[in-house]
């Protein structure tokens, strides 16, 4: 078997509650593969092609079973940034900017949606959002929220609607559309041909789809999280009423991406469904059975959901046994992988809780005892994969290379 096809079944093996050969080892990307080349997030940022090759040079240096992260750092998208002024997001290079060029980016979450806005939200969703919600996260689209679309009809003349469309700032904005475009459809080019030269010297790239749970959307990107605690309290059917309604469309979606990734994997990233966010009731009402649908849906669809958990979840472990068996990844960030281990270990593969303060502020020592803690623990049976418990920065080149070092020579079957 080549390169790709013995790590390819090395995952799949383990996904399948299998032991494989060894444990699979993987790394969510974040900023180290660009810092350990010798740039900044700024660099890859603002120039695609240098962080793809300081992705070819992480893989080609530590030989992960599995590359992925590099499609959620934004590589390439300074200059797209620049043009959509995304009001949610602020990144390294940015003019003016609030965050070192070494930096991720980081995610700036406000009520997009306030209160006095509910109503109007209720009765008319696509009105309050071409008025209010898109302007709200983008200074490019601002101009959307100034044209009165929910109130045109079809009881317009051609030159009402043709004025709303033709106002300068709205040309403006269109033709910056157009723009945008034009670097995103370059931009896909070459991550795909990134992907491909992985693939080509044998690193699967199988996390290629993402969705993301009802509630998370409602949180995230409408209401904040300050509002939405506040709303589980004051407001859980409107919040259920919405939950359902996005459900459909994430369905939508994951049958959409089933066109072209089948046999791939959809990453879910879990946001506000940890531990102490709210009570095992909530979770078990708002948002574990969304996303219970979401992982059958995937599955159904020949796909493979990677479910990555942030935050404390050891209360929502028997949960998760409610999926069918082999057939998902559940990541974990801080979690108690014993326990993990004895009620999932028989009904999903486990990843995670590795942590990654120990690669910034640990010995090498401390970091092989850990790697050899874990590989105990989850290993034994099958269905384990080796990951960080997040992605990784400015941390101690040896003790990375420790880690990959341990678990591929100590995680032998």
């Amino acid at each position: 078997m080549s390169d790709l096809e013995v790590r390819m079944k090395r995952l799949s093996d383990a996904i399948a509650l299998k032991e494989p050969d060894r444990v699979p080892i993987s790394t969510p990307l974040q900023c180290y593969p660009m810092l350990h080349a010798g740039y900044t997030m700024k660099d890859a940022l603002y120039n695609y092609d240098i962080g793809a090759e300081c992705i070819m040079k992480f893989a080609r240096e530590y030989k992960p079973d599995h590359v992925f992260g590099h499609a959620y750092v934004h590589m390439g998208k300074g200059p797209i940034f620049e043009k959509f002024l995304p009001k949610t997001t602020v990144w390294a290079g940015q003019p003016q900017g609030r965050i070192p060029d070494t930096s991720i980016h980081q995610f700036i979450e406000f009520p997009v949606l306030e209160d006095e806005d509910l109503p109007y939200f209720n009765r008319d969703y696509t009105g309050w959002l071409l008025e209010k919600g898109i302007p709200g996260v983008s200074g490019l689209l601002e101009p959307l929220g100034k044209m009165m679309i929910p109130r045109l009809g079809p009881g317009l003349d051609y030159s009402q609607v043709s004025h709303a469309f033709s106002k300068p700032d709205v040309r403006k904005m269109i033709e910056t559309l157009w723009e945008i475009n034009d670097m995103h459809l370059e931009l896909t080019d070459k991550v795909d041909a990134l992907e491909a030269r992985l693939e080509a010297e044998g690193y699967p790239v199988m996390n290629r789809g993402m969705s993301l749970t009802p509630f998370d959307e409602y949180s995230d990107f409408y209401r904040g999280t300050t509002e939405a605690m506040i709303d589980m309290l004051e407001r859980e059917d409107e919040i259920l009423a919405f939950c359902e309604v996005r459900l459909k469309y994430a369905l939508d979606f994951i049958r959409i991406q089933a066109r072209t990734l089948k046999g791939r994997w959809i990453f879910i990233p879990l946001h506000k469904g940890m531990d102490r966010f709210m009570s095992d009731a909530q979770f078990r009402k708002l948002y574990w059975p969304h996303l219970r649908a979401m992982i059958e849906e995937i599955i159904n669809n020949d796909m493979t959901p990677y479910v990555y958990t942030e935050g404390p979840y050891d209360s929502r472990i028997e949960a998760l046994t409610e999926v069918p068996k082999g057939k998902a990844i559940f990541h974990f960030e801080m979690v108690d992988m014993a326990n993990a281990k004895k009620i999932l270990g028989d009904t999903a593969c486990i990843a995670g809780n590795f942590p990654v303060w120990l690669l910034e502020f640990g010995t090498k020592e401390k970091v092989i005892e850990e790697c050899k803690r874990l590989i105990d623990t989850c290993a034994p049976g099958g269905g384990y994969m080796f990951e960080t418990s997040c992605g990784f920065d400015r941390v101690k080149e040896e003790n990375v290379e420790a880690m990959f070092q341990t678990v591929m020579e100590y995680g032998k079957y």
